[in-house]
């Protein structure tokens, strides 16, 4: 058997100045060749432990750390970042912070020149890696006029044109559109299986990636509180952590049906091998959609009343294309939209026109107050060296950080950056007539989602305008009741929620995908409710003696011969597998 490539022996690890250690006595081994998910909520250790896997712990963060970490041979406490990178390529949850050079194709050669290759390899391989990942329209672009998701993937690309060993990814789907998203995922397969690459990837949205991972390693307060494969994970997660659920996993979950799929493809199977698939709806409509299109006429009605307005709003670079074009949209107070689009339609743009950090040069712009804007990097908010520095006292605790005062707000993981600079931008001065977030879910887990859009539609109740660019469809359907879709700076379609998220395929929840996009279904307890009704019916035409009995023997017969709960985990915790 190989030696391990990535190894970590009863590693525990504290931040400077923080009590509760981010790793603590974890112990496991990464093996050449798997491609390993690793997830858990905010908070728990994942960007601690791949920081560590690439020497950024201890040697660039501080702290108190003991243990060992090995990658391919090397002590991590006697060789740097620098000597580790010859191994590991890294795509950090900040992806602008990564970059250095002035243009995407000298970014892009860095990493080789840096290692001695000459002209002609650094000249391919910058060329491959481009085409890879759908850049190579981007290559004389400068850096700095990136969008968020482009800047993600070239920052990405800069890491694999190396051809690292092991590839180190913090949340890297996060600010991707769904194509360039799925796209992703497939690349990263197909380095695994056809360069051996060992991929270990943490991520939040596991419906992305869980079919494509052989391993999934779950972290709870820095310890491994499940090792296995998809599947063991799903039935651990079901017991100790539904927040780690998976869309279709909640669904069968609430349905009643045993084994979660790992997929859509798994659920629709499952599904219609039992009569519980129905006909597919791709118009989106239904009583869910007339209603919140209903409530979203009746907001938009009174225009003179418009929290936000734009008119024809242009936005022309002097020496390049226009990046908005003829953009009319209203929001009134009370309404929350979603903005979405494939990354450079004009999303951030026109989030910068809302709250005039940007003037178009077409068009005109009307605000009946203050616009609050939260941009896509967190860090561009902290000006102190203390969490208790930055807000008042009070907003620690509703941001969930009220443990993390004493710590620097650059030292949070995603999620908690995130939820500090909103508390920033929400809480300074009188209260904001429209709400505006940009990409506000990066690094956040299922369950702090969640509460954000609760949040933001207590905000949406109390008269406050909320728009939120986002390539989380499950969030926008969470949070939103009106969704607009840009493509090339133009609006292309502007519906309710219900009617844009079902019925598609990339622009769509999972739940919606399952199921086809039967009457405007958007999130898996809608879509219990739909297949409990399904349940029912098959039960009845079947002549069971009541519907209820029924459901139960459609639902368990869905897994023949298997127990009412998952499998148990047979890894202890904190023990590789």
């Amino acid at each position: 058997m190989s030696a391990p490539l990535l190894s970590f022996e009863h590693v525990t690890y504290s931040y400077p100045g923080v009590r509760t250690p981010a790793l603590s006595d974890l112990t496991l081994e990464l093996e050449p060749g798997e491609f390993c998910l690793l997830a858990g909520l905010s908070g728990h250790g994942k960007s601690t432990l791949l920081r560590a896997a690439c020497g950024l712990v201890p040697h660039f963060h501080g702290g108190h750390f003991a243990g060992r970490v090995t990658l391919a041979g090397l002590d991590t406490r006697e060789h740097g970042p620098a000597q580790l990178g010859a191994f590991a390529g890294v795509l950090s949850q900040d992806p602008e912070t990564q970059l250095v050079m002035s243009t995407v194709r000298a970014e892009l050669a860095l990493a080789l020149e840096s290692r001695g290759h000459g002209a002609t390899a650094v000249a391919r391989g910058v060329e491959e890696v481009a085409l890879a990942l759908g850049i190579d329209g981007l290559l004389d672009r400068s850096t700095q006029e990136l969008s968020g998701g482009e800047k993600q993937r070239v920052a990405l690309g800069a890491a694999l044109a190396g051809r690292p060993r092991l590839v180190l990814l913090d949340e890297p789907t996060s600010q991707l559109d769904p194509v360039a998203g799925d796209e992703l995922i497939g690349l990263l397969r197909r380095l695994n299986q056809e360069w051996e690459t060992t991929i270990l990837l943490a991520e939040h949205r596991l419906e992305r990636c869980l079919s494509s991972a052989d391993r999934v390693i779950a972290l709870q307060g820095g310890r491994v509180g499940c090792d296995g494969d998809p599947e063991t994970f799903l039935g651990w997660a079901a017991r100790e952590a539904p927040a780690l659920q998976t869309p279709a996993a909640k669904l069968f979950a609430l349905s009643g049906l045993t084994r979660a799929p790992a997929g859509v493809r798994q659920a629709r199977a499952t599904l219609r091998a039992h009569g519980l698939l129905g006909e597919e709806d791709r118009s989106g409509a239904g009583e869910t959609g007339s209603a919140a299109r209903s409530r979203s006429k009746a907001r938009r009605a009174v225009r003179n009343a418009a929290a936000l307005e734009m008119s024809a709003v242009w936005h022309e670079l002097s020496d390049g294309p226009a990046i908005l074009r003829g953009v009319t949209l209203s929001v009134a107070p009370g309404e929350s939209i979603a903005l979405m689009g494939r990354n450079g339609a004009g999303k951030s743009t026109l989030l910068r026109h809302a709250a005039g950090l940007l003037e178009p040069t077409r068009g005109r712009v009307k605000r009946t107050g203050r616009v609050a804007l939260l941009l896509q990097n967190p860090g561009d908010y902290f000006i102190h060296e203390r969490v208790a520095d930055e807000v008042p006292p009070a907003a620690l605790g509703p941001a969930g950080l009220e443990d993390a005062g004493e710590r620097n707000p650059r030292d949070l993981s995603g999620g908690e950056r995130q939820r500090l600079a909103l508390a920033i931008v929400s809480g300074s001065g009188d209260p904001p007539a429209v709400l505006a977030l940009d990409e506000p879910t990066r690094g956040m887990d299922r369950h702090a989602k969640a509460v954000l859009a609760e949040e933001l539609r207590l905000r949406a109740k109390q008269g406050q305008a909320v728009i939120v660019a986002t390539h989380d469809p499950e969030f926008a359907a969470a949070c939103a009741d009106r969704a607009v879709l840009l493509a090339d700076g133009r609006v292309i379609a502007d519906a309710t929620a219900a009617e844009l998220l079902a019925g598609g395929w990339y622009f769509a929840t999972e739940t919606a995908r399952i199921l086809g996009g039967a009457a405007g279904v958007l999130l898996p307890e809608q879509g219990a409710e739909l297949l409990r009704r399904r349940s029912a019916a098959v039960a009845a035409a079947a002549g069971a003696p009541t519907p209820s009995a029924a459901a139960g023997e459609a639902v368990s017969a869905a897994d023949p011969g298997e127990p009412s709960t998952p499998p148990a985990t047979t890894v202890a915790p904190g023990v590789a597998r």
